[in-house]
């Protein structure tokens, strides 16, 4: 039998991972009473994150709104972390570091070549670099290398530190975080009531928002119309230690490649630890590290910067990305009144965690998305809405995104 809750909560997260947190802790802020129903809270796919906070080098063609996104999120990135730290005591591991994107033979370079021709259209900031200027940068790249993208604007922050320090800053402000899973929405006179959690307690709320990452859509409860269109997509990463070369950190900056047509990318971080990832698989919930997934990553790892392979190996992991038709997030109503969805973020979670966080607590206390998030709900995968925005024009992004 379902226990009773002592009170209902203006809001009920579904999913206690950085998205969630963060969104639970922004509604708190806003005078909000908060519940987060997760049994590990903190401990979701940040914990094999690498943790790039890179909108222009992750750009791909058709993403554009994403990017918008993206940018509008990294712009906001040095005051959250500063604001979080300040709230917590806790150091996040933020750098503004930037990225270099290399190329390593003739075919990846003119793919990169593209690239930058399509970011210049877009009015974003990207320095073309030949393979010797690359090296100058970052004197352990391979002599392969043949050219690359210089972008000062992208920068990193460590997921795992982020997870700690949301739970923190949420226990401070005073979310409540119920340590459990949810094992069935309840819904009441078609409207969206709450969680009936895996042990047995009954969390009711005024609004539910839905930020379950990968699981999102496993839910018993949700009506097939508000069902949201989310999979998993595994991601297999490497930790490594770095040493110093003659005086010079192993590497210095986000380091993202194109090996041989692969995407590959190294993330150093100010502790000496070098993450290097990852690999993207269509394999349901499976989160198995194997041998082919760490032999693809230190393959193309050891061809772009061959002495990564006298660092010592600290940690194998994979992790699962919440994947949706256009691999853009989903943020806001559902189709079912009292149900909100903070999920979707694929490759960009840990990016799009301040604009995330400050679109859905809007959201929460107004009932409007600002114009940022707007397209985003989960009302785009309508026909109709899907139309309106295949004849969208193109625009400038730096300047739609302020």
């Amino acid at each position: 039998m379902a226990r009773a809750c002592t009170g209902p909560a203006d809001v009920l997260v579904v999913g206690g991972g950085i998205i969630g947190l963060a969104v639970a802790w922004r509604s708190a802020q806003r005078g909000l009473s908060v519940t987060v129903l997760d049994p590990e809270p903190g401990r979701g796919a940040n914990q094999v994150a690498a943790g790039m906070l890179a909108p222009v080098t992750e750009l791909q063609y058709g993403e554009e709104e994403l990017l918008r996104l993206g940018i509008a999120s990294n712009e906001r990135y040095a005051a959250f972390a500063a604001e979080l730290s300040e709230a917590t005591g806790l150091d996040l591991g933020y750098r503004a570091c930037g990225t270099l994107a290399v190329a390593l033979d003739a075919d990846d370079r003119a793919e990169l070549r593209e690239l930058h021709a399509f970011q210049q259209r877009l009015g974003l900031e990207a320095q073309w670099l030949n393979g010797r200027e690359c090296r100058g940068l970052e004197p352990m790249l391979a002599p392969s290398v043949r050219g690359g993208l210089l972008v000062t604007g992208d920068h990193q922050v460590d997921g795992r530190r982020l997870g700690t320090a949301l739970v923190a800053a949420c226990t401070r402000a005073g979310v409540r975080l119920h340590p459990s899973r949810a094992a069935e929405l309840t819904v009441d006179g078609g409207r969206a009531t709450g969680v009936r959690a895996e042990d047995g307690t009954l969390l009711t709320a005024g609004q539910t928002v839905l930020a379950a990452g990968s699981w999102s859509a496993e839910l018993p409860g949700i009506p097939p119309e508000a069902r949201l269109p989310v999979r998993p997509v595994k991601g297999q990463i490497l930790r490594l230690r770095m040493e110093s070369h003659f005086g010079r950190p192993f590497l210095s900056r986000n380091v993202r490649a194109l090996v041989r047509g692969g995407h590959l990318y190294l993330v150093p971080r100010a502790n000496g630890e070098l993450v290097v990832g990852a690999t993207m698989e269509e394999q349901g919930f499976d989160t198995t590290v194997t041998a082919g997934g760490v032999y693809e990553l230190l393959r193309d790892a050891h061809e772009l910067v061959p002495g990564i392979t006298e660092l010592p190996l600290l940690e194998t992991g994979a992790g699962l990305r919440p994947g949706t038709p256009d691999n853009a997030p989903l943020l806001g109503p559902t189709a079912l009144p009292g149900l909100v969805a903070a999920t979707g973020h694929h490759r960009n979670g840990v990016l799009l965690t301040p604009v995330t966080a400050d679109a859905l607590a809007e959201y929460l206390v107004t009932g409007g998305l600002p114009a940022v998030a707007a397209p985003f709900t989960p009302a785009r995968f309508d026909r109709s809405f899907t139309e309106r925005l295949t004849d969208r024009p193109a625009t400038t992004l730096t300047e739609a995104a302020r």
